[in-house]
């Protein structure tokens, strides 16, 4: 996609665009808690959908258990809530048997990440033709904030009351590394920056990995005395480094003092519907 044609998008997807077609606008307003980026994702990835007028026949959007896993609820496609940390397996089978389709993941962190962590690294290194929009607001919200593989060291949550002393997971780094085709990062306090790498993942094949910093102010940020959710937006805005390009492993995160963010790989690879039709063909022919 060249540069005037993704700055049109991104015009388009900002200025021009009515979202409410991709929206089930009869289940809202949201359920999420006040502050929560999840409104804001939500936002960014329907602007995205018309602004590259996507078809929602052939949209199809998975979603595994906690606060990020109710985004499906108000998305007006074919949608999936799949088990707790299931949702990848499930995200495989479809892009298998829909290789016509756009399949979307949008989870969180402890679904993708932990619970579901298996899945993640070997979804990557299959390059399964799926984009993966992780939220993480380092905790499990929705169950009362324990702590989880992306807990910062040293931050406090319901079930680290003296601080989380276990090192936590870069996430761009682990699936780069496992064999992600894109990668990438962004906060809350980027949609626009947010909605131009969803624009950009939409027009890629392959597994793409889009990691969304997202504020839970009810439990991490409370806990972890951040102030309130405006403050908190401030702070992830005034600590977030762009570095495009970076190495992965570079692409350090701490929501306290500096967050790096940004596209940080971009790669081509035979997808795993690629390598499984040479397959069936080679079977074929025998």
């Amino acid at each position: 996609m060249s540069v005037g044609s993704l700055q049109s998008c991104v015009r388009r997807a900002l200025y021009e665009v009515d979202p409410k077609k991709y929206l089930r606008v009869e289940t809202l307003p949201h359920i999420w808690c006040a502050g929560c980026g999840n409104g804001i994702l939500l936002q960014c990835f329907v602007r995205t959908l018309a602004a590259c007028d996507i078809d929602p026949d052939k949209l199809i959007v998975i979603s595994g258990i906690g606060c990020a896993g109710r985004i499906t609820t108000y998305i007006d496609a074919c949608c999936v809530h799949t088990t707790h940390g299931r949702t990848l397996p499930f995200a495989t089978a479809v892009s298998l048997c829909r290789p016509d389709a756009h399949v979307v993941v949008i989870s969180g962190d402890g679904d993708l990440a932990a619970i579901g962590g298996n899945h993640l690294i070997h979804a990557a290194r299959r390059n399964v033709d799926v984009l993966v929009i992780c939220v993480n607001n380092f905790n499990y919200g929705m169950t009362g904030g324990q702590y989880g593989p992306t807990t910062p060291e040293g931050s406090h949550t319901k079930t680290t009351p003296y601080g989380t002393f276990e090192p936590p997971f870069n996430l761009v780094d682990l699936v780069a590394s496992a064999g992600a085709a894109f990668v990438a990062r962004w906060t809350a306090a980027h949609p626009v920056q947010m909605i131009q790498t969803l624009i950009r993942a939409f027009n890629k094949k392959g597994f793409r990995f889009i990691e969304y910093v997202s504020p839970c102010p009810e439990y991490f940020g409370r806990l972890n005395k951040m102030g309130k959710p405006q403050q908190m937006l401030r702070v992830l805005k005034q600590v977030s480094v762009v570095k495009h390009g970076v190495d992965p492993s570079e692409a350090t995160m701490n929501p306290f003092n500096r967050i790096v963010v940004g596209e940080f790989l971009e790669r081509t690879r035979p997808t795993f519907t690629d390598k499984l039709r040479e397959v069936v063909e080679r079977a074929r022919r025998r």
